[in-house]
């Protein structure tokens, strides 16, 4: 079975934050809800500023604090790697999201399925589809676009980047993109002294 994994290419990242809209579209996220950010940092004098774009999402560990900390068994690991929730068993603790080193949980506060994209409180056709997939009150995260991986295809924010900053595969295959990539450019982690063994990598 596949362990499927995700490189962040700093070098290519361009900060236009397509992949952030698209992520948008695909899972229907709700305002004020994130499984994607694109961060920014500058350093350097002027005249010698320079700016790096940050991709952060869901690090999908292979040892998931938020699994071993769930009381009800709603997260839980799938045999390709990508860490899931199941909205039915979730109890709305908050615990993973406590637990999460990454900050890459959100409970989902009825208000915002409510509301709608534009704080009218008229849900959009768009939203009344979409937001079928959310229980209010639950835990949500980025699962790599389980429902796109099931069919063969590749996360949405990897479709959409237009400079290929993201590359998505399974890291068991040594001839895969990522594994590729992360052999080459010496691929990192992000926190590896929490132990949490990501199945992310940055490389610059």
């Amino acid at each position: 079975m596949a362990r499927m994994g995700m490189v962040f290419d700093l070098k290519a990242c361009i900060g236009c934050n397509a992949c952030v809209v698209a992520c948008k579209q695909e899972n229907s996220v709700p305002d004020g809800v994130f499984f994607t950010r694109t961060l920014s940092y500058e350093y350097g004098e002027y005249p010698g500023v320079k700016r790096v774009y940050i991709p952060t999402i869901c690090n999908q560990c292979e040892d998931a604090p938020c699994e071993k900390v769930c009381p009800s068994g709603a997260t839980y690991t799938r045999a390709d790697g990508i860490v899931m929730v199941d909205r039915d068993k979730c109890i709305g603790c908050s615990s993973c999201a406590v637990a999460c080193p990454y900050d890459m949980r959100t409970m989902l506060d009825p208000s915002v399925l409510e509301k709608g994209l534009f704080g009218t409180g008229e849900l959009t056709p768009f939203e009344q589809h979409g937001y079928g997939r959310y229980t209010a009150g639950t835990a949500v995260k980025c699962d790599f676009c389980s429902q796109r991986v099931d069919a063969g295809l590749r996360p949405a924010c990897v479709e959409t980047c237009p400079t290929n900053a993201r590359i998505f595969g399974d890291l068991d295959d040594a001839n895969s993109a990522p594994s590729v990539l992360i052999r080459k450019r010496n691929g990192r982690q992000p926190l590896p002294e929490k132990g949490t063994k990501p199945k992310v990598y940055y490389v610059d």
